[in-house]
């Protein structure tokens, strides 16, 4: 009898290797939203990594956090670095190429609570007098990611983030227009 068990328990474990290693190996989060001001006005907020604070939701997570920059603080080959609780981590942002004021294109590096390497685009597209700002995140997934993103949805759990950075993002620009 409790071979069986052994047996029924390894074929569950088996299949469940298998249905988690059949996931999609990258996922991407992606948000967008409308800001009344012009790129010009919104690009900084993002090219330059010391205005982070202004509308970042993670900097509001954790007033402690610990912040390093390297560079000239904006445009390519900047980087900010940061370490702090359980919600926001560890990890670092490094500006790979800046377009003013249409592109800034980052590495996202995660150390805790887990390691990663993300892709992160952020555009700026005029809309008369308004501009389009659209933030996405792309990346791999390994195979403890895959499994937790069968029971986790990656896509409302960064994008409510995302969503809320935006919102603080176009608040600051349209105050600062």
């Amino acid at each position: 009898m409790l071979l069986y068990i052994l047996l029924g328990l390894a074929v569950l474990l088996l299949i469940f290797f298998v249905i988690v290693a059949m996931q999609p190996a990258e996922f991407q989060v992606q948000r967008s939203t409308s800001i009344a001001a012009p790129p010009a006005t919104v690009f900084p907020l993002v090219n330059n990594l010391h205005m982070w604070p202004l509308w970042s939701p993670w900097e509001k997570l954790d007033p402690q956090m610990q912040k390093t920059f390297e560079g000239s603080g904006e445009g390519a080959g900047s980087s900010y670095g940061w370490s702090g609780n359980n919600k926001v981590g560890e990890g670092r942002n490094t500006i790979l190429d800046s377009k003013p004021p249409e592109l800034v294109h980052i590495r996202l590096d995660f150390v805790r609570p887990f390691k990663a390497t993300n892709e992160v685009k952020f555009t700026f597209k005029p809309e008369g007098s308004n501009t389009n700002v659209n933030w996405a995140m792309t990346g791999r997934k390994n195979f403890i990611f895959k499994a937790f993103s069968m029971f986790m949805n990656m896509d409302k759990m960064v994008g409510s983030d995302f969503e809320k950075g935006l919102a603080a993002m176009k608040a600051e620009a349209e105050r600062a227009k």
